[in-house]
């Protein structure tokens, strides 16, 4: 069977994978969404630089009001980022919220306002281009400290820009700041009051809403020109912070989704229910990939799960030998792994600790090898001109070379601490720090 499906990766790889067709022109020079142009955290047509410090190599850093770790975007001469600022305004009795989650595991919500803005930065200097404060409220509950409340990476076609803010509202503006539409999705009921966290997925004339919490959990497709609500399909699903990924497969593009109690697979067009596979962990946090017609979902909170399954199969696949392999060691609880060609990179829960698996045969060419000069991360590796780019949480970035042995090019050290993952365009590679985004490109000073 493993040889039979490194056969098949191996005519099945390359530029198809994603589909180039059905995506924005030009695309692969942007990172339009979460994870980048094919969602898997490569930029096909990138070459960063290596080595980097807070004197070296650093093009520009712009300060960013209040808190988020949602990823940067970057489109033309553009970079947008989403965050959440407190303000002085106490909460009125009526609009604050009791303390959240569990018993013994509350986190009390604000007794504050917050504005939930969106910021648009000139890609060459950093300045700030335009930013709207897409609404005004007091989060009915709190989150993780290490948490905030802007988590969720915007996405754009190039014409519109989708900023999610979760229980907030989902926002449509042209690229110059101007309101297109407005959507209220209602409230989230997070497991022990951590936080939200996923980001919208957009594909064609749909942006796809993964809506995962404690209490009427949902997928839905609303109209990306109007808000309006194309489908929606109601989920058996608790809490879950994984982005749903679209992957066009046989002329039918699927969307992919990871969650605790199960990974599906729907119908674009219809939100059809195409197959489901059992055995995640609790907190499913980690994207899906998919590569050569199978996907990737993996978990790794208080236990371990890694399954690859073909995009095509239908029902039910729980214990079934329609999953092509599964792996239980090494998986990771809050990155998202990283597709690139044919190896599948992923750290152990959230520490420095690397697997990379060979996609096709389900078997591990670095197994759990320990990362030098960093320690834990938030943030998703990314890939580009044959190396792999790791950030931990204290803004030390770890360069690799891509391949099978563990060979280490650089080790890069910023002053901000880093939980977002980066972005990667041309010969930039993009940081988004505690308090302020980093452009790194190859300087003379």
């Amino acid at each position: 069977m493993r040889k039979l499906l490194a056969v098949a990766f191996g005519l099945a790889f390359g530029p198809a994978v994603a589909g180039a067709d059905d995506f924005p022109a030009g695309y692969l020079d942007q990172w339009h969404q979460w994870r980048g142009p094919w969602a898997n955290g490569v930029a096909p047509q990138g070459n960063p630089p290596i080595q980097w410090d807070e004197s070296t190599n650093i093009r520009w850093k712009t300060d960013i009001p209040g808190r988020g770790s949602a990823s940067p975007i970057v489109w033309g001469d553009q970079v947008f980022v989403v965050t959440a600022v407190p303000t002085d305004r106490p909460a009125e009795r009526s609009a604050q919220a009791g303390p959240t989650g569990l018993p013994g595991r509350s986190v009390p919500a604000p007794d504050r306002y917050y504005r939930f803005m969106v910021i648009s930065l000139d890609k060459a200097t950093g300045r700030v281009r335009w930013e709207r404060v897409a609404t005004e409220q007091v989060p009915h509950e709190g989150h993780q400290p290490t948490h905030g409340f802007a988590s969720g990476s915007p996405t754009t076609d190039g014409q519109r820009l989708f900023a999610f803010f979760g229980s907030r509202g989902v926002y449509s503006y042209d690229l110059e700041g101007d309101l297109k539409w407005e959507r209220d999705l209602g409230d989230m009921r997070t497991r022990n009051g951590f936080g939200e966290g996923t980001s919208p997925t957009l594909y064609g004339d749909k942006l796809i809403v993964q809506w995962d919490h404690e209490g009427g959990s949902f997928i839905t497709a609303l109209s990306a020109l109007t808000g309006e609500t194309v489908w929606k399909v109601d989920r058996d699903e608790g809490t879950a912070w994984a982005t749903p990924l679209v992957v066009p497969h046989n002329g039918r593009p699927v969307i992919v989704t990871n969650a605790t109690r199960r990974t599906r697979a729907y119908d674009l067009a219809t939100g059809e229910l195409l197959w489901e596979n059992g055995g995640q962990t609790a907190n499913a946090i980690p994207s899906p990939v998919a590569a050569g017609g199978v996907a990737f979902a993996m978990s790794g909170f208080r236990g371990k799960a890694l399954f690859a399954i073909p995009l095509d199969a239908r029902g039910d696949l729980t214990g079934t030998d329609k999953v092509l392999w599964k792996h239980d060691r090494g998986t990771p609880y809050v990155p998202s792994p990283l597709l690139y060609e044919d190896l599948l990179y992923f750290l152990d829960t959230n520490n420095a600790v690397l697997t990379v698996m060979d996609i096709a045969t389900g078997q591990p060419v670095i197994d759990r090898e320990r990362l030098p000069g960093v320690r834990d991360f938030y943030a998703s590796p990314v890939g580009a001109a044959g190396r792999v780019y790791l950030v931990d949480r204290a803004g030390t970035t770890l360069v690799l070379k891509h391949g099978r042995r563990l060979e280490v090019l650089a080790t890069n050290k910023l002053d901000s601490p880093i939980d977002a993952s980066p972005a990667i365009v041309g010969e930039e590679i993009f940081l988004r720090g505690e308090s302020r985004v980093y452009c790194v490109a190859a300087t003379s000073g």
